[in-house]
């Protein structure tokens, strides 16, 4: 349980940050980032996959770039369905997903990744 708890923390987190570096991208405290944090779970679990079929001959013609325009739209829905997180705009959704996944990578490879031991001698 708490290997899930300090995830969704993290994601919070990073939420907090995007909206710090993204224009138009607004979390307005903890609480609207921990209840925007699962709305964009439950919209990346049942929305994106229909989103991303049905786009796929776009995904496929564009190699896989149009994805980052179905992310943008998932955190958009999910910004609609949670109250204190907005994004005002579709480029600051788009470039919002794309600055939240690489701050949420970051933060999970600091900490979370293993010193490698054999490297010690």
């Amino acid at each position: 349980m708490m290997p899930y708890l300090v995830h969704w923390f993290i994601a919070s987190l990073a939420l907090i940050l995007t909206a710090y570096f993204v224009p138009g991208f607004h979390v307005q405290g903890l609480v609207s980032a921990l209840l925007a944090s699962v709305v964009i779970g439950f919209v990346n679990i049942f929305i994106w996959p229909v989103l991303a079929i049905l786009t796929l001959p776009l995904s496929v013609l564009t190699f896989g770039l149009f994805l980052f325009v179905v992310n943008g739209i998932a955190l958009k829905i999910a910004a609609a369905l949670t109250p204190g997180f907005s994004i005002n705009g579709f480029m600051p959704a788009v470039i919002g997903s794309i600055v939240l996944t690489v701050i949420g990578w970051i933060m999970r490879f600091v900490l979370f990744s293993q010193p490698n031991s054999s490297a010690m001698g």
